[in-house]
């Protein structure tokens, strides 16, 4: 192990240099991955030299996420704190079913899933757990939401036709959930939002009075902190009040910004998601946290256990059900995602956290600043949104992300709302600086003078 441990460090530390060197890499041309980087396996294994080389070049050929020129995902950036407690829960290689197995890491877990619903503002008897990711913590919002609309669906399948609604700028994984918990895809309603992307209130209530009306069953509705592509924040207490109105269960998708929960300066952004049945958020986003590092809160804990509570006698022998995690939990066996965001949290405290949270809003108001003082942009974007949506001149969004992409420049998305396509420029990483976003436009803006 020692000896695998300093080969660790060795191309940690050549990772690191490149990096600094070559933030941004040309990809390989995935016909040709096979045939320039060996990922191979064979029958009896490799010599030590040859592995060492192998693993080297896999992981120095491998897209830089945590480099200053990474914006085209939700994530970014490498936090030194998180990443170690992400190493030690590797080594320590605990499942976080039971007591017995997890130890005082489930107090870790419990511990965060505790203060973070007193920041969202939830009543004490509120508890949560950990998923792989935001669309597991939506699915299990809404399998939630079924089980309390038909408390028979667990044992008899569904009955009648139930219904949801969501926005139509809401995440991917809500049709996909719907088909995998047996609504139906069909049974999603795609609310309309307004010029920023956020839902119309409006029309939820209209399209439930057409619904009921037509002998459907609304059992849910869905609000997104943060939206995929406009970054726009749904009304929470209209929802809230419409839901309470309708008998809704109502889910908080925050998986990109929900964590605006540890902001005095923004939080506001979601008011009233205190008053949702559920709420989810990613630490791994805002947080800068390895993935993944998802959590789900729920405001009355009976939930978690009439939906996702199983007994198996091999398993759950000691400590009772507040300690075996498993009872709540979506899975059986569950990797420790709560220590790398524990040290995090630990290190700098809520307060730190908030500070991540309102740099990235600052680097954002600084991105859309810039983009709105020159003429050669069209900006498509709004304050207090991490998403700064532009077009540069008349050069197709989808042609420049993939031009720089592709020259191994920098490493950028493009998205669509309405009718418009455009650059999307993330700035979900905290440790960069103004510098790091002047240095991202004078890059583009002379890559486009190329083309």
């Amino acid at each position: 192990m020692k000896n695998d441990l300093d080969l660790f460090r060795s191309i940690a530390d050549s990772l690191f240099q490149a990096e600094e060197k070559e933030p941004v890499l040309k990809p390989i041309d995935p016909k040709k991955l096979f045939s320039e980087l060996d990922l191979s396996l064979s029958e009896s294994g490799s010599n030590e030299e040859d592995f060492e080389k192998a693993l080297s070049e896999l992981v120095l050929n491998t897209p830089r996420t945590a480099s200053r020129k990474f914006f085209n995902q939700l994530f970014g950036g490498r936090n030194s704190k998180a990443t170690l407690g992400e190493l030690l829960a590797v080594l320590l290689n605990n499942s976080m079913y039971t007591y017995k197995v997890a130890g005082p890491m489930v107090g870790v877990e419990k511990e965060i899933l505790h203060r973070s619903a007193e920041l969202l503002g939830y009543p004490a008897q509120a508890d949560g757990t950990f998923a792989p990711g935001g669309s597991m913590t939506n699915f299990m919002a809404m399998l939630m939401a079924r089980d309390k609309a038909q408390e028979k669906a667990r044992t008899e399948g569904l009955s009648g036709k139930l219904c949801m609604y969501t926005s139509k700028e809401s995440h991917y994984s809500i049709p996909k959930n719907a088909a995998f918990m047996g609504i139906g895809r069909n049974q999603v309603r795609y609310v309309a939002s307004d010029e920023k992307g956020a839902m119309d209130v409006n029309a939820l209530t209209e399209t439930i009075k057409e619904d009921k009306a037509a002998g459907h069953h609304p059992f849910m509705v869905i609000g997104t902190a943060g939206t995929t592509v406009m970054g726009a924040f749904d009304p929470m207490g209209e929802i809230a009040a419409i839901a309470e109105e309708n008998d809704l269960w109502f889910h908080v998708d925050g998986a990109y910004c929900g964590s605006v929960i540890f902001s005095e300066k923004y939080k506001h952004l979601i008011a009233g998601a205190e008053l949702a049945d559920s709420f989810s958020y990613n630490a791994h986003k805002m947080l800068g946290t390895p993935l993944s590092c998802s959590l789900i809160l729920v405001r009355e804990k009976k939930y978690l256990y009439d939906s996702f509570a199983n007994d198996a006698d091999y398993l759950y022998q000691t400590d009772g059900d507040d300690y075996n995690l498993g009872k709540t939990s979506l899975q059986c066996g569950r990797r420790n995602d709560a220590l790398k965001f524990w040290t995090l949290w630990k290190s700098v405290g809520s307060k730190g956290l908030g500070e991540m949270v309102d740099r990235q809003f600052e680097l954002a108001q600084y991105a859309l600043d810039y983009v709105e003082k020159h003429p050669d942009y069209t900006v498509y974007s709004y304050p207090n949104s991490l998403g700064i949506c532009f077009n540069y001149k008349d050069i197709a969004a989808d042609a420049l992300c993939n031009s720089l992409y592709d020259q191994g420049e920098l490493m950028i998305g493009f998205g669509k709302f309405n009718d418009d396509e455009f650059v999307r420029l993330v700035t979900v990483n905290a440790g960069n600086t103004e510098e790091d976003i002047d240095a991202f436009f004078s890059v583009l803006e002379n890559f486009a003078a190329k083309m």
